[in-house]
């Protein structure tokens, strides 16, 4: 079995900038560069495997002709579950919230959107909103918009380089000017802006604001976050550390000094995202270099006694579903 390397697609939402262009070698005429899927099957923006005989083919039409690649937890047309981002916020995104699998499903026909971030870099000043600082209701969030005073309800959030944040479905929330973020998601792109500080696009218009659904959807109770203490276990070539565990995703962390053994799964595919350093994945179809910005898929199978070894001085997210 041979792993996957992806290609991403790119997105230049007002917002971005160009350290995914500069930093992480994305080679995408965009600007500014916002986001790069890295791992999609959504219609709205497919990887494209590089490597090997399906080199070309998008993940989702070699998932097609091999459904077995996502694993025995998922039957023949099964939907593809996660999506993998990089996201370079130059500038704060919008105020925003996404719905829970039932809503999403019942009205945009896609999947809800619970997701994670790891926090690549920030700047000394860097922050972002998590939830709000008080209970609120609609009326109070809705004059708060109308008189730009939305911010005092807001609970901000100071963030630095390694943090990792937990966000479900309908957790109000924005990540901060001069943040790097890793994002692991549900497959989905649904996304309801409750403010976005009055900016234009390129043309002039303001983006749409999803206010009414926003308020169908989201927790207008007080939520703190708590940073949650992590353990990074040591062994020899690597340490491990589990930064999220949800019904959707697990994501460790995996920083290699010389040799790391992945196991593959019966039951599932795996995702390795490539943080920082080089390195080559080996298996008994051949080797795959990673480097820092590198998304690798996968596949499962059913020899579990089967092994892909990663040799090198690299740091890697390991998402499993």
């Amino acid at each position: 079995m041979k792993a996957l390397k992806l290609r991403p697609v790119g997105k230049d939402y007002l917002w971005g900038g160009t350290r995914l262009r500069e930093e992480y070698g994305k080679e995408i005429p965009l600007t500014p560069l916002a986001e790069t899927w890295e791992c999609s099957v959504h219609p709205d923006g497919e990887s494209v495997i590089v490597n090997g005989e399906f080199a070309e083919m998008t993940l989702r039409e070699v998932l097609m002709l091999h459904p077995e690649y996502m694993g025995s937890k998922y039957p023949s047309g099964s939907e593809f579950p996660i999506l993998v981002k990089f996201i370079d916020a130059k500038c704060d995104l919008s105020v925003q919230v996404h719905p829970n699998d039932a809503y999403a499903r019942k009205y945009e026909n896609q999947n809800g959107k619970t997701e994670m971030w790891y926090v690549l870099d920030a700047d000394e000043d860097a922050s972002l909103i998590y939830g709000f600082e008080h209970p609120v209701t609609e009326q109070i969030l809705r004059n708060a918009v109308q008189d730009g005073t939305l911010g005092k309800h807001l609970h901000k959030v100071k963030v630095q380089k390694g943090d990792v944040y937990y966000v479900p479905a309908g957790t109000v929330h924005g990540i901060g000017a001069g943040t790097m973020v890793a994002e692991i998601q549900e497959s989905s792109n649904v996304t309801y802006r409750v403010y976005d500080y009055d900016r234009v696009d390129k043309d002039g218009n303001k983006r749409e604001l999803h206010f009414d659904k926003a308020c169908e959807v989201m927790d207008m109770n007080m939520v703190s976050h708590k940073r949650n203490s992590r353990i990074v276990r040591c062994n020899p070539g690597y340490s491990s550390e589990e930064l999220c565990c949800c019904k959707y995703f697990r994501v460790t962390k995996i920083s290699i000094v010389r040799r790391f053994c992945l196991n593959l799964l019966k039951e599932s595919f795996q995702v390795l995202l490539c943080i920082d350093g080089t390195g080559m994945l080996h298996s008994d179809s051949g080797s795959v270099p990673v480097q820092k910005g590198e998304c690798v898929f996968v596949p499962a199978e059913d020899r579990v006694d089967r092994q892909f070894f990663i040799d090198g001085r690299l740091s890697i997210l390991l998402i499993c579903c």
